[in-house]
């Protein structure tokens, strides 16, 4: 019926949308970045001036 075609369409597009938005979340969430030790961050040089 081409009356239910603007259903049709308006659920594929949910149905994208979901599936679009889930796959962003799994990409997101399924690695996990261990960040560096705080030593390697705040690691600090002393220079010894010689005046």
């Amino acid at each position: 019926m081409p009356q239910m075609a603007p259903l049709m369409w308006v659920t594929l597009f949910f149905l994208f949308l979901i599936m679009f938005l889930i796959f962003n979340i799994l990409n997101f969430y399924i690695f996990n970045y261990k960040p560096l030790s705080m030593k390697s961050y705040f690691k600090k040089t002393y220079i010894s001036w010689k005046w």
